[in-house]
């Protein structure tokens, strides 16, 4: 076992804080990782605020995880000293189940370890996630990041980056599809990217003229105004993918009908009830509506190697530890483009009461 600097919560809505933390002893499984960069995610502050009502404190956040590997157990075999390696959202699965057994873990029937706020499946102690000087993960778990993936902007593509990858590649968006991406943040701003380099028409749909600019400067088409019905009137049966990054409630019949023949629109924000749909607009055209979750190690990896090959990487503003918490703020004021991410080096001369 060992000790480390971290930021975390005691309690919600307080702000983080420097703690010192444990981490357990290496299994012969484990790979021990020296974190270099974590990403900021919407879902750590929901986590911190405990609005999902399942938070445990201390709580340290963290699941866009980026470093090197500092040590690993006697059964490992992919990884040694020096690796550059990344951890996402999970750490453990049961690996036995028919989902863990076809790569997605994150539908794991015993239900995945959360990297932060899980239970480790052999203490039943809560995970520490990574705002923090290392982790221990183990192997499965843990990601190669290519040499040609610059390690700065690695961490998003952890989190947002496979959460719209995972739907991309499931419904087979390529060369000739015609998407749609609903919403322009950190999932959105990540789609658009992914779906230009697969080779898609990809059209940007929002409330707000003022982010047509930065839509097309990521590689959109066109921009369609949801609050102009003229042009969403032009616009039904258009497309053959949608992609709804909206992280609240909302009505999804208008983009329903933007969809043409056999088309699918994939919500991947909204993690509550939404407004009614009309079943007519399922009806007709044959469209589906359907849900995705992040998604499991294989896909995470083919899209770091995707990633790195492609020269895709998120927006990133990087900050320091010390700012963490004025970063907390930016981002639920959506006031950044489009991620955080914390430079953990300047955690290593934290000092800790």
């Amino acid at each position: 076992m060992s000790t480390c600097n971290a930021y975390g919560a005691c309690e919600a809505h307080a702000d983080l804080t420097p703690m010192r933390i444990e981490r357990r002893a290496l299994r012969a499984d484990d790979v021990a990782i020296v974190i270099d960069y974590c990403g900021i995610c919407h879902s750590d502050a929901h986590a911190v605020h405990n609005d999902w009502g399942s938070t445990v404190y201390p709580c340290v956040p963290g699941h866009e995880i980026v470093g090197r590997v500092s040590a690993v157990g006697p059964r490992v075999t992919r990884f040694k000293p020096g690796d550059r390696v990344a951890v996402g959202c999970l750490v453990d699965s049961c690996q036995t189940c028919p989902s863990c057994e076809d790569g997605q873990q994150q539908n794991c029937t015993q239900g995945p370890t959360a990297t932060y706020n899980g239970r480790d499946r052999h203490t039943r102690e809560t995970t520490l996630g990574g705002y923090s000087e290392s982790i221990v993960v183990r192997e499965e778990f843990v990601l190669r990041v290519p040499a040609a993936l610059d390690m700065r902007y690695a961490g998003p593509l952890l989190c947002a980056g496979i959460t719209v990858w995972t739907p991309l590649r499931r419904y087979g968006v390529g060369a000739g599809s015609r998407v749609a991406v609903v919403g322009l943040g950190g999932l959105g701003h990540m789609a658009v990217k992914l779906a230009v380099a697969l080779g898609a028409q990809v059209t940007v749909i929002t409330t707000s003229a003022s982010k047509a600019d930065d839509a097309r400067a990521l590689g959109a088409s066109d921009v369609l105004l949801s609050k102009d019905p003229k042009a969403m009137q032009a616009a039904a049966s258009r497309f053959d993918f949608i992609l709804d990054t909206i992280p609240t409630k909302h009505n999804v019949n208008p983009y329903l009908m933007l969809l043409g023949r056999n088309g699918v629109l994939v919500l991947v924000g909204a993690l509550e009830p939404l407004e009614a749909v009309h079943g007519a607009l399922l009806v007709m055209n044959n469209r589906s509506i359907t849900g995705s979750l992040i998604g499991g190690l294989p896909a995470t990896q083919e899209l770091l190697d995707f990633c790195a090959e492609h020269n895709v990487l998120p927006d990133c503003e990087i900050v320091d530890v010390h700012g963490i918490n004025a970063a907390f703020r930016r981002m639920q004021a959506n006031d950044v483009k489009y991620r955080f991410v914390i430079d953990m080096a300047s955690l290593r001369d934290v000092k800790v009461d």
